[in-house]
């Protein structure tokens, strides 16, 4: 059977996935059970990582059968980075760079011949608060996915929101919070991003905003 189909079959099906939920995950922390990181996850990276690709050592992969993982060819995942796909799944592209102390956390999309440097959070969920009655970590999760096109720069210790999109050749500066989609061919910076810059094509220059 189709592993999207029988994704969805459990989903509808409240005790199962409850069920499948207690199976793989760790009840303590929003991480596989070892048995899955030991057994399962080996299987995952040789069937989804492309010829040339690297995971540096002392990388956190949280990596369940849940959702899709996928590390495209000649990429690398830097040290000391975790990539998370429990709430959804990650994708990243050819000849990527996914810089030290990287957090990704699914749903996201990273398009080809893209860096990320140091200290770049990228996460498509967020924490459901409006019940003031319960405390926050007890109300569930939601999820947007996140889509960083090719030929993208995002600077250090920049946050990248859920639900956000960025386009094709986009600057991010350093220490940015993008909250909104940002256009192919631009250059944004500032809490929240704003552009800067996007590049006239009858000009062939880069134009300040």
């Amino acid at each position: 059977m189709n592993l999207s189909i029988l994704k969805q079959k459990i989903n509808k099906n409240p005790r199962s996935k409850y069920i499948i939920h207690k199976l793989i995950m760790n009840p303590q922390g929003a991480c596989p059970r070892k048995w899955v990181k030991w057994f399962v996850n080996p299987i995952i990276f040789f069937s989804s990582k492309g010829k040339g690709a690297k995971i540096r050592s002392y990388t956190i992969m949280n990596i369940s059968p849940i959702n899709q993982f996928t590390l495209g060819s000649n990429s690398v995942i830097e040290y000391f980075s975790l990539i998370d796909n429990g709430v959804g799944s990650v994708h990243i592209g050819n000849n990527t760079r996914i810089g030290l102390r990287n957090t990704i956390i699914g749903p996201a999309r990273i398009g080809d011949n893209t860096i990320l440097a140091q200290n770049v959070v990228v996460s498509g969920l967020n924490h459901n608060y409006k019940n003031i009655n319960l405390p926050i970590r007890k109300q569930g999760v939601t999820v947007s996915p996140i889509v960083i096109e090719d030929e993208v720069w995002i600077g250090a210790n920049c946050i990248i929101t859920a639900g956000v999109h960025i386009g094709k050749h986009t600057v991010i500066a350093g220490g940015s919070v993008v909250t909104k989609n940002i256009p192919d061919y631009s250059i944004a910076a500032g809490n929240p991003a704003k552009i800067i810059k996007q590049y006239d094509p009858d000009k062939g220059e880069w134009i300040k905003v």
